[in-house]
């Protein structure tokens, strides 16, 4: 037995596991409980929690900093450290009920959250082998939507039939996340990657169809993750029960199929993988558009969560296309570019609203239709000096 959990000890591949376990055990608490907290503790309104959101995703714009601090620390220290920062930020959030320690605590979580996100995915490209990426990547996916489902689960038996208060809730999570990654500093030895990271902030011209389709990804994502949600609210007046009975579904059908969509993209290839995606997502949002029917409506919503976890089909790509030297400091920038529409597109988008609900996910039709046309440039063997089909 203890040989076994050496081995394990000694396998990167749970490193990455636990990784994955631990991000979520403070996010999902922070996220499900964020609103009710400030609106009765802190007496947000909408500014305030605009304003709080705003600056929860400019960590995630500053992503490509993560490069500088690999001058300090090596990637996995940076890691656990993101982790434990990321919980810190989880446990203070009870203790501070105000704008201003709301404004900190969110400030200092997304630092971690985005910081340790960057490093995860950096991680997984230098430890796993190309055919394997997939597979793994698929797997993480399911390990957070289970970790997801249970924090879920347990604060709904902690609020309802135990009544414990915010603070303690927003403490256990944080705790949970600092004692994991506590657990991965002493407990996993520092594993080697690749090759030697390069310690600069990297933008290649080899790439540029990466970053392109990054871009594009994020936008489609605000598009689901701002506007989808509304929408059930708003047009077709769910519940916030109703609601939750979709996340559950989500997290379900992640957890059963990340793993599989993982091994199809590793038997399809990048390029049919990406191709089936678009085309999913422009039906989809389409249908957004003009959808008048709760149900089918509700469907939509499953499918939309589903078809994004489609996205393991661009990191492949890019680990096939990259220099082993630059995956730490590209997943810097990818994070950044995938957050240019994060700050930008929900403000545009909310006028656009108002006009029109239909015209914001026909806009996410016309993304998607964009992606769908740069996939073709996708090689069906992608590799490095082989980026695109442009390349000669």
């Amino acid at each position: 037995m203890l040989t076994g959990l050496r081995q394990h000890l000694h396998n990167p591949e749970m490193l990455l596991y636990i990784m994955a376990a631990a991000v979520p055990l403070s996010f999902a608490t922070w996220r499900a409980l964020i609103n009710n907290f400030a609106i009765e503790q802190a007496s947000f309104s909408g500014i305030e929690m605009g304003t709080l959101q705003s600056l929860r995703e400019v960590p995630g714009f500053m992503a490509f900093a993560v490069v500088f601090l690999l001058l300090l620390f090596r990637e996995q220290t940076l890691a656990t450290l993101s982790l434990i920062i990321l919980g810190i930020g989880t446990a203070l959030t009870g203790f501070l009920p105000s704008v201003m320690g709301l404004y900190f605590t969110t400030v200092l979580m997304s630092i971690g959250f985005h910081y340790a996100e960057t490093m995860q995915q950096s991680l997984s490209l230098q430890f796993l082998h190309k055919d394997r990426l997939p597979i793994v990547l698929g797997r993480q996916m399911a390990v957070g939507s289970f970790t997801g489902l249970f924090i879920f689960i347990a604060l709904y038996v902690f609020l309802d039939l135990l009544q414990t208060d915010y603070r303690t809730l927003y403490l256990l999570g944080g705790i949970g996340t600092v004692l994991l990654a506590l657990f991965i500093y002493r407990a996993f030895p520092h594993f080697k990657g690749e090759a030697e990271q390069h310690k600069t902030m990297i933008l290649r011209k080899s790439y540029w169809l990466y970053y392109l389709l990054t871009f594009l990804s994020g936008a489609r994502r605000q598009i689901f993750v701002v506007f989808a949600g509304f929408l059930m609210v708003e047009k077709f007046e769910f519940s916030a029960a109703e609601i939750s009975i979709l996340f559950l579904i989500n997290g379900v059908l992640t957890i059963y199929l990340a793993p599989r969509i993982g091994k199809l993209v590793r038997h399809w290839g990048e390029k049919r993988a990406l191709t089936i995606e678009y085309l999913g997502l422009m039906l989809i949002f389409t249908s957004y558009a003009f959808v008048d029917n709760a149900l089918f409506a509700s469907l939509l919503y499953i499918l939309d969560h589903v078809f994004f976890a489609m996205a393991i089909a661009l990191k492949s790509y890019f680990k096939k296309i990259a220099d082993p030297a630059d995956f730490a400091s590209t997943a810097g920038v990818a994070f950044s570019i995938n957050h240019i529409a994060a700050v930008i597109l929900p403000v545009m988008l909310g006028f656009l609203w108002i006009v029109s609900p239909a015209l914001v996910f026909l806009v996410g039709t016309c993304f998607a239709f964009v992606s769908l046309l740069l996939s073709q440039l996708v090689p069906l063997q992608p590799e490095q000096g082989l980026e695109t089909t442009l390349v000669r």
